[in-house]
């Protein structure tokens, strides 16, 4: 889990501004990316590009605090339930299981990092203070709100677990294939 969220950490430092410019050129629909990377940069500076940034931290600490362990924990199931190991299809299964699990869990902190993104520059909302932005969004649109979007985060979040857990298990096989014949293990 530490892995998991130090790796989240250092990956937001390039998925933040990716995911300012992609977002407001989704709402923004008749500007273009690099249109938005130049109106972000000369309206807010460069740490335009971050904002949203501890927000998107605190969404993907506790998914992976949730994901990663449910991950391993339902492929021990699995290997149980069959007496050998998962193989990477069903690694992947397992995968894809715990990522939609956790993606639904951690809902709310997405919506609040995607309103924190968009927000009017100097208004509360841009502060990043994810407690308000969920206030608020809870008191304009209640706990429908908070989970808006849940069912295609979900979708992309297990197909993306599905395939990242699944591949990984795949190589791992390999390389310790690889390792054992070449009897480095």
């Amino acid at each position: 889990m530490a892995g998991a969220s130090f790796g989240e950490v250092t990956c937001c430092l390039i998925r933040v501004p990716v995911e300012v410019i992609k977002q407001r050129a989704q709402v923004f629909t008749n500007t273009s990316s690099y249109s938005v990377l130049r109106n972000t940069l000369q309206s807010e500076g460069f740490r335009g590009l971050y904002r949203g940034y501890l927000s998107t931290v605190i969404r993907e600490v506790p998914f992976s605090f949730m994901q990663f362990p449910m991950w391993e924990y339902f492929k021990i199931l699995w290997s149980r339930e069959q007496g050998k190991p998962v193989d990477p299809w069903q690694s992947s299964i397992c995968g894809a299981v715990a990522g939609s699990i956790a993606s639904g869990i951690t809902i709310p902190l997405d919506v609040a990092k995607t309103r924190i993104m968009l927000a009017e520059k100097n208004s509360a909302l841009a502060s990043g203070n994810i407690p308000h932005a969920i206030k608020i969004i809870f008191l304009e649109k209640g706990v429908k709100g908070l989970f808006a979007g849940i069912i295609p985060r979900v979708i992309w979040i297990s197909i993306g677990g599905a395939i990242f857990l699944g591949v990984y298990e795949k190589v791992k096989l390999i390389c310790n294939k690889h390792f054992t014949e070449k009897g480095y293990l």
